[in-house]
């Protein structure tokens, strides 16, 4: 599987236009449960970039490592950044 980096940087720039529209929401004092819906949108958005990319990660490089019989820091990383989305 290959990163679709051009996806990727589409869904990050639509978090971009999103953040953008909740800093002018907040200087403009709109209400708190608008400007919260549109934060959990542009987190859902960056959760699913972050999806994409891990789940590149264990089809390329992952998977290469554990074919080579060197996967150890492969899993270490992994195991890792599972601890901080847990």
């Amino acid at each position: 599987m290959v990163r679709d980096d051009a996806k990727l940087i589409r869904l990050l720039k639509t978090a971009g236009g999103q953040i953008e529209g909740i800093i002018k929401m907040i200087e403009e004092k709109k209400y708190c449960i608008d400007i919260s819906n549109q934060l959990l949108a542009a987190q859902a958005i960056l959760s699913r970039v972050n999806k994409e990319v891990l789940n590149a990660h264990l089809h390329s490089c992952v998977l290469s490592s554990i074919e080579s019989g060197d996967a150890t820091q492969k899993v270490d990383e992994i195991a890792a950044v599972l601890d901080k989305l847990l």
